[in-house]
């Protein structure tokens, strides 16, 4: 449907029609040539680059739409501004520890993504969260900062405890956390086997309850972590042992995007208090680790709103601080280390997908004839009378009256009593019925909603050139909002509404919820497209899950096949066999080289030699289970 402007267009109208200045955390705008830009600032200056002018480098370099951009410099400030933050509110509260973050790897595994993080987090001790063996190779290969953590979350066999103890050994601060109470024994085994003392840390399942999407890893009914209950058994098991001291951290994880900061709070202050019961209990502590939740405001709204958050990132860190000084100090507990896994506010806003429109289906009405015929049925001579009486104060009549007839004559059509010429006179009228209720609807002061909703009823189809499931899984999956906004010609009014269709002929391969500061909008405004010229749609704050989720999440590559043949007699067979991807596998299919990853931990392992820490008979023993579990299977392996 076009849609009519009063006012002259300027960028702020579009940046206000977009949400740009809401979601863009300085980091998006829009010029005055109508060009989205990225903000690209460094010691030196700072520069708005166009994305269009970037998607003409990349089309005069031989790649074509759809082109995933990463910005690297947006993920060096996010890091940053993470670290930045929570050590000013250490700085200005008087906190006497320090925060460590971690960065979890299945958030985003690619190669270029954890080097930068990797290098730039080294500046604050920035470690890496692993959730299965693949990651933790990628971390042991990774941090070389002795002040970086590395966390392992998740389900661990023999084979990945045993590479944990020996990166313990080479002077990694590597953590153990359990997820089940049958993990415990496993560590303690491979820690007497191998003469290593473990850092243990305990996921704990908080009675608190938070807001949003991922809240089901809240409350009691969370699948991960150990209950109350479990929690006392390992202490006690691990008083049993004399390894007591081996419990320092403490971690908890109420849910990825957590909209409300009072949620944040509760979850702190619960925590706490499991934390000095710990100490009290004799264990050696001194880190506690939030888990994620950092949320990244998609819709700009600034609520708490699942697809928004009520907080800056300075309050989400001074809120932190505060609540643990408040809870520990009338106690006399020495200030943890806080560690926090932000993964989607860490790398959210440095991905940008940008796709070309193919073609576009519109519904708008062809052309009618001067006069209807006297011939055609009283059906289509009522839908003309009801388009001439259209006015401000019969608008919902009007339009139940065409619905009715519009109606009335596909049932004739479906019993061969109206033809088709007749049926698509009726159809292109009733059309021309709802766009004159639309533009009449702009004078009237109190529209009824279904009038008002029309102009979303009646958007175009814009096809365009990417896969859904490929590059927006969440779309798909979870119904996430991402902005998307055409990336130039933003200085013209937008005159179409549309839904996004994908390239995959899939129904479920389309765009129809975005961003809103109200509430999720049913179609977009685009432009009209120009016959010759290319026409891109940029979808932002891509960085976190999109581009390995539908595949490798946490680096788990294609299970092991076995392909069953059932016969006549009832019996079946094997027809065939195919084995999973290995580690290695699943590592090059995110850009790694394992012979590099492999030469990165050697030398990191020969400098422990140097150091003293490690004979080198001990090295080789370490390298044989570092390559023994590049060509593991990336699944859970019982001895």
């Amino acid at each position: 449907m076009n849609k009519p402007f009063n006012q002259h267009w300027t960028k702020q109208h579009a940046s206000d029609l977009y949400g740009v200045d809401d979601w863009g955390a300085g980091y998006f705008g829009i010029s005055d040539k109508g060009l989205l830009t990225v903000s690209s600032n460094n010691t030196a200056s700072t520069r708005d680059v166009p994305l269009l002018q970037i998607m003409q480098d990349v089309k005069e370099r031989g790649l074509d739409a759809p082109v995933l951009l990463r910005f690297e410099d947006l993920l060096e400030q996010q890091i940053c501004r993470l670290n930045d933050a929570f050590n000013a509110a250490i700085a200005a509260s008087g906190y006497k520890g320090e925060y460590r973050g971690v960065f979890p790897i299945k958030v985003n595994q690619q190669c270029h993504v954890i080097e930068e993080i990797a290098e730039v987090g080294a500046r604050y001790g920035h470690g890496l969260e692993a959730g299965s063996k693949a990651e933790l190779i990628i971390a042991l290969a990774h941090i070389e900062s002795k002040e970086a953590n590395i966390v392992c979350n998740g389900y661990k066999d023999q084979e990945f405890i045993d590479l944990g103890l020996q990166a313990r050994k080479i002077g990694y601060s590597c953590f153990f956390v359990l997820e089940t109470p049958t993990e415990l024994p496993i560590i303690l085994e491979r820690s007497r086997a191998l003469g290593i003392k473990p850092l243990i840390g305990v996921r704990v399942k908080l009675a608190s309850v938070v807001g949003g999407h991922w809240n089901a890893t809240s409350g009691d009914r969370s699948i991960f972590g150990l209950s109350i209950a479990q929690l006392v058994d390992v202490v006690d098991q691990l008083k049993t042992e004399g390894m007591l001291d081996c419990l320092q951290l403490l971690h908890y994880h109420l849910g990825s995007q957590i909209p409300n900061i009072r949620d944040i709070r509760n979850g702190v202050v619960e925590a706490c208090q499991v934390y000095m019961d710990l100490v009290r209990e004799g264990a050696a502590m001194g880190f506690l680790d939030l888990g994620g939740g950092l949320a990244v405001d998609y819709d700009g709204s600034k609520t708490n709103y699942i697809h928004s958050k009520n907080y800056t990132l300075d309050e989400y860190c001074a809120d932190i601080v505060d609540v643990v000084i408040s809870t520990l100090d009338p106690e006399n507990i020495t200030h943890p280390t806080i560690i926090t896994e932000s993964g989607r506010a860490t790398i959210a806003y440095s991905s940008v997908l940008v796709f070309n429109v193919l073609d576009v289906a519109s519904y708008t009405p062809g052309s009618l004839p001067s006069a209807i015929p006297e011939t055609e049925h009283q059906l289509i001579h009522n839908l003309k009378e009801t388009l001439e009486h259209i006015s401000v104060k019969n608008l919902q009549e009007c339009y139940n009256d065409g619905l009715f007839y519009r109606d009335e004559v596909r049932e004739l059509f479906k019993r061969g009593q109206i033809n088709l010429r007749s049926r698509s006179l009726a159809e292109n009228l009733f059309l021309v019925i709802l766009e004159r209720i639309i533009e009449v609807a702009e004078d009237a002061p109190r529209a009824p909603k279904e009038i008002r909703k029309l102009r979303e009823h009646l958007s175009d189809i814009y096809y365009c050139n990417f896969s859904l499931f490929q590059s927006l899984p969440d779309v798909w999956a979870i119904d996430q909002i991402f902005p998307i906004v055409p990336i130039h010609r933003l200085d013209e009014a937008p005159t179409r509404e549309a839904i996004i269709a994908d390239i995959t002929c899939d129904c479920d391969g389309r765009i129809d919820r975005f961003t809103s500061i109200n509430n999720p909008k049913t179609s977009l405004p685009l432009h009209p497209l120009i016959e010759g010229q290319e026409y891109y749609i940029g979808v932002f704050l891509v960085g976190a899950y999109q581009e390995t989720l539908g595949d490798l999440h946490n680096l788990f590559g294609d299970t092991n096949v076995a392909s069953v043949r059932f016969n006549e007699d009832g019996s079946y067979e094997f027809a065939d066999e195919i084995e999973g991807d290995s580690i290695a596998d699943v590592l090059s299919y995110v850009e790694y080289n394992p012979q590099n990853l492999r030469e990165k931990f050697r030398k990191i392992a020969e400098r422990a030699v140097k150091q003293g820490r490690i004979s080198a008979s001990e090295r080789q023993t370490i390298m044989k289970a570092f390559s023994a579990s590049m060509q593991g299977y990336t699944y859970y392996e019982k001895e």
